[in-house]
């Protein structure tokens, strides 16, 4: 019987409504995700590029940098191409199998990118309040396990709550309203109790956002007060300069995080779901290279000298 249930779980097909219900902006919607995911390719690719051949840039802050870059590529990758696709084509259906799989990698990526936000405000936490203990203390073995300990919690919240997914089981309805499988989606086609599951869930998400907020918003203040007392004009601008455009990164990602938990569960807050997972998905993954080279001179340069002389980095 458990074992005719489990077949009848991974027989079941999804669809991906995504923005069907506005059958002219099929196609304009198409140019505008294929024009970001094209962006959000080429400016982390090119991030991971300059950081791994130019030597000035082998430092702890640019490290964590290309690892952002990397998760947000990835990120946009799972998501994007499926949302590409069932804006040209009428068929938009997905299997039980590809549908977990989005959502396990989806998590992966999310859970990295969380940490991955904490660990690089920790390293400007230390540049600018230890500045002469720095080389000493972000070390290569930290930056190492910091980066691999924010990997390692992601694919372990992943593969928690994709257990406890695959363990419903699915015969009802199989249509989901959003462009993308995510976790709250799927449990409400379930056929089973789902609670322990959303419960789960809801744990594990509240845990991630207050441990990385506390640690981004502790060392923030630190860098505040350091800042204050700081006597160089420019200095403090520079210091500034650089917290502004992580805060602003820090800002969209969990701001959207917490708005998408907010949007009351009604009919009218379908749309605004939506294009809130749009921004939380497919936008923030084009923004942060962005918003991170925008204010850095040695990234800029970088980037001319990769567009202009693509030989030269050769």
């Amino acid at each position: 019987m458990l074992l005719a249930e489990a077949n009848q779980t991974f027989e079941v097909t999804f669809i991906l409504l995504g923005f069907s219900e506005f059958p002219d902006l099929q196609v304009p919607l198409f140019l505008v995700f294929l024009t970001i995911y094209t962006v959000t390719a080429v400016r982390n690719l090119s991030m991971i590029l300059i950081n791994r051949i130019n030597p000035k840039l082998h430092t702890p802050m640019y490290f964590f940098l290309s690892h952002l870059s990397f998760i947000d590529f990835w990120y946009s990758t799972t998501v994007t191409p499926k949302l590409l696709k069932n804006l040209v084509m009428e068929d938009r259906t997905i299997s039980f199998t590809g549908c977990i799989t989005q959502f396990f990698l989806a998590c992966i990526f999310v859970v990295a990118e969380t940490f991955m936000l904490a660990v690089m405000s920790y390293d400007w936490f230390v540049a600018v309040c230890h500045p002469l203990l720095y080389t000493v203390i972000m070390s290569q073995k930290l930056c190492a396990s910091l980066v691999a300990g924010t990997y390692t919690w992601g694919i372990v919240y992943s593969l928690t709550l994709t257990y406890f997914v695959l363990a419903l089981s699915f015969c009802g309805s199989n249509v989901i309203s959003n462009f993308v499988c995510e976790h709250s989606a799927i449990v409400s086609l379930s056929c089973s109790e789902p609670s322990v599951s959303q419960m789960l869930c809801f744990i594990i998400t509240i845990f991630d956002e207050v441990s990385s907020l506390f640690i981004i918003l502790s060392t923030y203040i630190s860098i505040f007060v350091t800042v204050v007392k700081m006597s160089s004009t420019g200095g403090c601008q520079k210091t500034f300069s650089t917290c502004t455009s992580h805060l602003t990164a820090i800002t969209i990602f969990h701001g959207t995080v917490l708005f998408l938990y907010c949007v009351p569960n009604s009919k009218n807050s379908c749309l605004i779901v939506k294009v809130g997972s749009v921004f939380y998905t497919v936008v923030i993954s084009m923004l942060n290279p962005l918003i991170y080279s925008l204010r850095n001179k040695d990234v800029k340069e970088s980037f001319r000298k990769l567009i202009n002389h693509p030989k030269l980095f050769c």
